[in-house]
């Protein structure tokens, strides 16, 4: 679909929603960005995507990744209070490295791979440079991440700790690396929020899963436009 017609799609099916939810729109993508990508390497429990979705929304994220190897993504209602229906989020499963895939998607995108890690300690989350486009790289609860990102990545990152344990919990080590990177990206990067171009997608993606109606006024809308011409 050409970008004029979704603008004319988006000013139409605007009139199905309230003002106060036309309004949320509004400030919610005026604020997105996709400096930042999230990349979830197989995590296994369902509580702990959701968790990181949900903070990816919290904090401005639109896109995330998601490796499935051995696990697929699991998302909890009652964690993910409804964040996921308004990001992107990608999948990668069909390829023989799936892992692989993931990070070659993202560099040709001009994506920074950055892994988190405790055992390896390029950059603490303080010190990790932000002005270049940069995918934040999550592994298992267990493991951690793979051999594979362990190859494949540009840059490590660990987020300094001074207990007995060796690490956070997956979700909570993502929502502090995503305070700290998108406060300061947000202070010292210019242009990081979305183009209008995305924001046209995304925002009509968000007006099609808020309306329960918005295949049939869609057709309408093709209708009314052939029967006009």
């Amino acid at each position: 679909m050409e970008h004029s017609q979704k603008i004319e799609l988006i000013n139409y099916l605007s009139a199905f929603i309230s003002d106060n939810r036309k309004k949320r729109f509004d400030e919610v993508i005026s604020q997105r960005t996709d400096h930042l990508r999230i990349v979830l390497e197989d995590v296994y429990q369902g509580h702990n995507t959701s968790a990181i979705l949900r903070s990816c929304d919290c904090f401005g994220i639109q896109n995330i990744h998601y490796i499935e190897k051995r696990n697929h993504i699991k998302i909890s209602a009652d964690v993910d209070m409804g964040s996921s229906k308004w990001l992107n989020i990608h999948k990668h499963k069909n390829s023989e490295n799936n892992t692989l895939q993931a990070i070659t998607d993202l560099k040709s995108k001009g994506y920074r791979i950055v892994a988190t890690t405790p055992h390896k300690n390029d950059f603490t989350i303080d010190r990790l440079p932000v002005d270049k486009k940069l995918a934040l790289v999550f592994g298992t609860e267990i493991e951690g991440i793979s051999d594979t990102v362990f190859e494949h990545a540009d840059e490590f990152v660990k987020i300094p700790m001074y207990g007995f344990t060796e690490s956070f919990n997956v979700s909570v080590c993502a929502a502090l690396c995503l305070y700290e990177l998108t406060k300061r990206i947000r202070e010292t990067v210019p242009n990081y929020l979305l183009t209008e171009n995305e924001k046209t997608e995304i925002y009509f993606d968000w007006l099609v899963n808020s309306i329960d109606s918005s295949a049939g006024l869609i057709e309408n809308f093709h209708k009314n436009k052939i029967a006009d011409n």
